[in-house]
């Protein structure tokens, strides 16, 4: 039988939030590796499959890389269609691509399914839109943590005009808010820490680069979070929006 392995991308945690097409891979599914972020009310789509637990959470005791690739490969050549569950969206931080490129090389068939990413979730859910005509016109997604622990461009992140979306950062708030002050970012450029995205326990922080971390600490900000950095998360305060998208309309 031929090898296939579905990269599924299952959203930030809202079941609803799940797409049709993914919805359609873990119905076929004879396998799940679920990753430890993902809701476990997702798998109601999979009744009949086998379902292994690979977390993998930064801090915690995680199931390593090379070993998740090695059980994906043995169920696919034994013939079964195997879907790789990943919070999110599999290719941002959830290390999709590489394992594409490690599947493809031992001659499995990959499909990749997008999800929803947290940063996008979480910043729609407390108001915030990512992009506004007049205020910012991109954004950028970056992790505070990195494979060979090298630093960011702060200075680059800090002028570049974006709004910028931090995944992995509730341990390196303080590194974060020196990093983008040094490179030339406003000390009152505002903030929102964003926990546990489209989850009905999400909760929110609202302050500036110059207080994240001391605001975070007395909030008692926990992973998973996600921090949004730059004049959207200040505009979307209750009220502000709905009248800047007017002013701008107008």
């Amino acid at each position: 039988m031929s090898a296939k392995v579905w990269l599924v991308g299952a959203g930030p945690g809202d079941p609803e939030l799940l797409t049709l097409k993914a919805v359609r891979a873990l119905r076929e599914a004879q396998v799940v590796m679920i990753d430890d972020l993902v809701n476990p009310a997702v798998l109601e789509h999979c009744p009949g499959a086998r379902v292994i637990a690979v977390g993998k959470r930064g801090g915690c005791r995680s199931t390593p890389q090379a070993f998740i690739q090695r059980l994906m490969l043995r169920h696919a050549r034994q013939g079964r269609c195997v879907v790789r569950l990943k919070g999110g969206d599999p290719c941002i931080f959830g290390r999709g691509g590489e394992e594409a490129l490690w599947l493809q090389g031992h001659g499995v068939e990959v499909e990749l399914v997008n999800g929803i990413t947290a940063g996008l979730a979480g910043a729609t859910q407390c108001g915030i839109p990512l992009t506004l005509r007049g205020v910012s016109r991109g954004v950028t997604l970056v992790t505070a943590h990195t494979q060979d622990d090298s630093e960011l461009n702060w200075a680059g992140l800090a002028q570049g005009g974006t709004t910028l979306v931090v995944y992995m950062g509730v341990a390196r708030l303080e590194d974060i808010r020196q990093g983008l002050l040094a490179g030339g970012m406003a000390e009152h450029t505002p903030v929102a820490m964003i926990e546990n995205a489209s989850l009905p326990s999400q909760r929110e922080c609202r302050s500036q680069l110059q207080w994240m971390g001391r605001d975070a600490a007395a909030f008692g900000l926990r992973s998973p979070a996600v921090l949004v950095i730059g004049e959207v998360a200040g505009r979307a305060a209750a009220g502000v929006l709905e009248e800047t998208l007017m002013r701008v309309a107008g």
